[in-house]
């Protein structure tokens, strides 16, 4: 199962998903749904199985535009 992480700002996208290959987790910018309401246009896509680590690395950063995660077209932002 894949989970996409949503932001509100494509260079936080970005520097999020370089973040997330550095951690060894495999990881492709991807088009966001529309249903996520959100304007910048692309997320991080990933496998669910790498959720507690994605978790991790938004705690260390400041990420403002941060929206939430997706799961099979649903908010699982916890």
């Amino acid at each position: 199962m894949t989970v996409l992480a949503v932001f509100r700002s494509r260079a936080q996208t970005l520097d999020f998903l370089s973040r997330l290959k550095a951690s060894g987790v495999p990881a492709q910018a991807v088009s966001t749904p529309g249903e996520a309401g959100v304007g910048c246009g692309i997320s991080a896509r990933f496998d669910a199985r790498f959720m507690e680590r994605a978790k991790s690395l938004l705690a260390k950063r400041p990420y403002s535009s941060f929206a939430g995660f997706l799961r099979d077209g649903s908010d699982c932002r916890g």
